[in-house]
């Protein structure tokens, strides 16, 4: 069993080992770089794996990131067989049917944009994982945990009522003055009030479409 200290050399060397997988299919790997990140043109809450096509890397070759939300070994290399198959058709039909043949043929089954191992390939996966060793790596939880409230100090006049918000930059200088009564408002207690903003950091996605577009990556 090997020891590997960095992400990279793990995944490098899991691209090595799948090698014989797609040879035996009839298919040769294409040179690839792979890396830990998320994808940069889907929303990294469900997308698990990424394969950028050749034309878009300063190297010439298909550049593939895998989530850091895995680090269970025999999911990596799932993953990455369905990244690879992407990267032997250089990702020019998408999930079409010349991707399909592809993962059918190496041991991938389900609909295509979700192709997983077969019980034999995940066997062959799980031998490959013990050769492999551990993945020097513990998945990142994703989306980030948001705080559920935040505390606001606020400052009201004692008179008419008025409130205002005080930022915390400046609430060292006191409450303000009431623009209605001229006099110094009162610092009341931090109020909580709940944090319900979603934010979903998928990337948007030019809509529209022409013949000479630079074809996207294909996760």
């Amino acid at each position: 069993m090997k020891q590997h200290s960095v992400r990279e050399a793990w995944l490098e060397d899991a691209v090595r080992h799948l090698e014989p997988i797609f040879s035996k299919a009839g298919y040769a790997i294409p040179p690839v770089r792979v890396s830990c990140g998320f994808p940069a043109s889907s929303s990294p809450r469900t997308t698990l794996g990424q394969c950028w096509p050749r034309e878009r890397s300063g190297g010439g070759v298909n550049e593939i990131f895998i989530s850091p939300k895995l680090d269970e070994p025999v999911q990596l290399l799932d993953t990455l067989v369905h990244e690879l198959c992407h990267a032997v058709d250089d990702c020019f039909s998408g999930h079409g049917a010349d991707f399909k043949g592809i993962a059918q043929t190496v041991g991938l089954e389900g609909p295509a944009r979700m192709a997983h191992a077969t019980e034999e390939l995940t066997v062959k996966l799980m031998v490959i994982s013990q050769e492999l060793g551990p993945y020097p790596h513990q998945a990142i939880v994703f989306p980030p945990p948001r705080p559920s409230n935040a505390s606001r100090n606020k400052a009201k006049c004692g008179q008419c009522g008025y409130e205002v918000t005080l930022l915390k930059r400046w609430a060292t200088y006191g409450a303000p003055i009431c623009p209605k009564d001229n006099i110094r408002m009162q610092e009341t207690e931090p109020e909580t009030i709940e944090n319900t903003t979603e934010h979903d950091s998928e990337s948007i996605k030019d809509t529209k479409s022409t013949k000479d577009e630079i074809r996207r990556a294909i996760s």
